[in-house]
């Protein structure tokens, strides 16, 4: 794991670098004071995120299908995580700072990890209705579920909750979890529920009792309120601990999710057997928004999205196309020495090839609107996919032509809600690392089993190696005959199993089109991503009339595999730079290194160093013009891998005192021992120097 300390560290060499130490000494604590967790942006609407989209989103939800705000929804750690950032925060503060506490004892399961959480978020939720209708009596309530780490409730109130309006919810929960209340599930009729939900005016509760099935059940909190619900709950509002409950945030939601419907509050909270867990997740919390990748992706300078330009329109500036230039050479390269052929396609196509595909049926919701070229109806792509199949069909294959194994970067535009996007994680405009594979029924086995060791080799590069695996099977809509799901479905089994990975099933989630593979990573705190799919496809093959020559002459159809490692460019180096806390690995460092000099009388030896760092292919910049320890501080800040000072003795002796962000000091060494230690870093993606 790659520290993030920008604790500073003697450097033995001659007096003035003595100095420039004890300079960067006081500039470096500074730094540190300046590095403190921010309060996590919040949106002020919560959309529901497609699942399965192909932008790889994971969604959390609780019984009725309520999803967490995107600072919350991956804050999903283990103990050992935890340990990893108390770990890191110790680091940072060994100067003198007070100690943080150590949580890595602690474990913060989700709800579906722990009966007895979901049972206490259940209840919670409850509660917090409770309390919020005791205060403000024209608040209806609509939904209210346990979610991963929380819960949460939808309110129609004419007034906007306040966080002084939380505070004083809060206390009124404390107050009902003091009465010890029982919770009592009844069961009613239909009619009954009905009557009792009209006679207290709620009528968001009539449109949920209408889409529930029997039994109708009521949980009631003592004799003082009910709600509709079909459980599970804790015994009493008494087995809730009130210090271990934190409302967090009011955000906006609409009611069923739909834009045209009335617009709701969203009152989210957390809650946890003890203390120290509530102590523990908001310890988290603050981590997750100390990484969060837009505040550092514009501390960096790496890319921003402009209002001028358009929404979800990222704009790469030069130090994030650089780390970009490297991850997507590193990809090409890496795909070019595994039998991949890289193609590419233009960004917009006839209206008709996105009908033959179908994704004008089925997914014209997620595409901009049409152009007209010439008396002839253009659309922006949302998939590569047809491209490739169109590619294909251009030629003419016999079974000993396949497998065919193509991939591109393909940019792809779709349309989001302004409501709905996020930094890179949610965009209009977004970068796939797409590849498809044309094979016989026969290959599918040994090619699925290529894509996960060619994952498993990209993803551990960029230091990804807790990886979650899920196979998901027919659904209950589907194109194609049994036998051919069944072989499917049973060479992705195959793979998994020859791959020595464990996985679980999610029985019937696949897309109608075939089976599918999903690979969810986990950062440096514990989050997880979905990240990689690997998708089997009967369908366009068929929509195209897709053909290779088998044995005996006869025309058959070959399996499709749509794979993405990656998801999308954006996305994953969002996650990247999450994961690193913007202290990216030696290799993928927009500038690698930074000389400077203490004086002006210095500059031409920096200069000419750089020269030679250049020459051999590092990224290095000099610092000129600002004193030593104003220099210092910006590099930190910058996150560069490696600086250098110069002084007199290191210009009279043609050495350079150098020291490490990650590893701290190296000592003095020639311009060329220094070189040969970066390059070789460089050269094996080293994740520390």
């Amino acid at each position: 794991m790659v520290s993030s300390s920008i604790g500073s560290h003697a450097m033995a060499a001659a007096p003035q670098v003595f100095r420039f130490c004890k300079s960067a000494s006081r500039v470096c604590k500074a730094v540190h004071a300046s590095s403190a967790p921010s309060q996590a942006r919040q949106s002020m609407m919560t959309k529901s995120v497609t699942p399965g989209s192909s932008m790889g989103w994971s969604t959390s939800q609780g019984v009725s299908g309520g999803r967490v705000p995107l600072h919350l929804r991956h804050v999903q750690q283990s103990s050992r995580d935890m340990k990893t950032v108390s770990a890191e925060v110790k680091e940072k503060n060994a100067e003198g700072k007070a100690e943080v506490k150590d949580y890595s004892h602690v474990k913060l399961l989700t709800s579906k990890e722990s009966d007895n959480l979901l049972r206490i978020r259940h209840t919670t939720a409850h509660v917090m209705a409770m309390a919020v209708q005791k205060l403000f009596k024209d608040a209806k309530c609509t939904i209210g579920p346990w979610i991963d780490r929380g819960f949460y409730y939808d309110f129609a109130y004419a007034e906007t909750f306040s966080p002084a309006d939380l505070k004083q919810i809060k206390k009124e929960m404390n107050k009902i979890i003091n009465k010890k209340l029982p919770l009592v599930r009844e069961e009613v009729t239909r009619e009954e529920a009905a009557r009792r939900i009209t006679a207290i005016n709620e009528p968001y509760k009539l449109e949920i009792l209408a889409g529930l099935t029997e039994p109708i059940t009521i949980y009631h909190v003592g004799d003082e309120w009910w709600d509709l619900c079909a459980g599970p709950h804790v015994e009493t509002t008494g087995d809730l601990n009130g210090r271990a409950i934190e409302l967090e945030s009011v955000a906006g939601a609409y009611w069923r999710g739909d834009e045209n419907k009335d617009q709701l509050q969203r009152i989210y909270g957390t809650a946890w057997e003890t203390e120290e867990q509530l102590e523990a997740y908001n310890f988290m919390k603050a981590e997750a928004a100390r990484r969060d990748h837009r505040k550092i992706g514009a501390d960096l300078n790496l890319f921003s999205i402009q209002e001028s330009t358009g929404g979800g329109l990222v704009l790469w500036h030069p130090k994030g196309a650089m780390a970009r230039h490297q991850i997507e050479t590193y990809w090409k390269d890496t795909h070019l020495n595994n039998g991949y052929e890289l193609i590419y396609s233009p960004h917009i196509a006839k209206l008709d090839l996105w009908k033959t595909s179908g994704h004008y049926d089925f997914y014209r919701e997620n595409m901009f609107d049409q152009m007209a070229v010439e008396d002839e109806v253009y659309q922006l792509k949302p998939m590569n996919c047809p491209f490739h199949v169109e590619v294909y069909k251009d030629g003419f294959y016999s079974y000993k032509d396949l497998p065919k194994r193509w991939a591109e970067l393909g940019t792809v535009y779709r349309y989001e809600r302004s409501g709905t996007m996020h930094g890179l994680f949610r965009v209009r405009g977004f970068t796939q690392d797409d590849a498809h594979i044309f094979c016989l029924p026969s290959q599918v086995t040994e090619e699925i089993l290529g894509v996960l060791d060619l994952t498993e080799e990209i993803l551990t590069t960029f230091g990804f190696t807790d990886l979650e695996i899920n196979l998901s099977t027919r659904p209950e809509k589907s194109v194609g005959s049994d036998q051919i799901w069944s072989d499917a479905e049973t060479a992705l089994k195959e793979a998994l199993t020859l791959k020595k990975w464990d996985y679980q099933v999610d029985e019937g989630g696949g897309a109608f089109y075939g089976p599918k593979i999903d690979i969810k990573i986990k950062d440096a705190i514990g989050r997880t991503w979905q990240c990689s799919t690997i998708q089997l496809d009967f369908n366009l093959p068929e929509r195209f009339e897709m053909f290779y020559n088998d044995k005996d002459q006869t025309k058959r159809q070959p399996i499709m595999i749509h794979r993405a490692i990656f998801g999308s460019i954006e996305r994953f180096f969002g996650i990247l730079t999450e994961n690193y806390a913007g202290d990216f690995p030696l290799w993928l460092a927009p500038v690698q290194m930074r000389l400077l000099p203490i004086g002006e009388r210095h500059e031409t030896f920096c200069y000419e160093v750089a020269a030679e760092m250049k020459k051999r292919g590092v990224r290095v910049e000099v610092t000129t013009g600002m004193r030593l320890g104003k220099a210092v501080r910006n590099a930190e800040l910058a996150k560069i891998p490696i600086m250098c000072v110069i002084g007199d003795a290191e210009m009279e002796a043609k050495q350079l005192a150098v020291r490490s962000k990650q590893m701290g000091d190296l000592g003095t060494m020639s311009v060329d021992a220094l070189i040969a230690i970066m390059t070789k870093a460089i050269d094996t993606k080293a994740k520390v120097i």
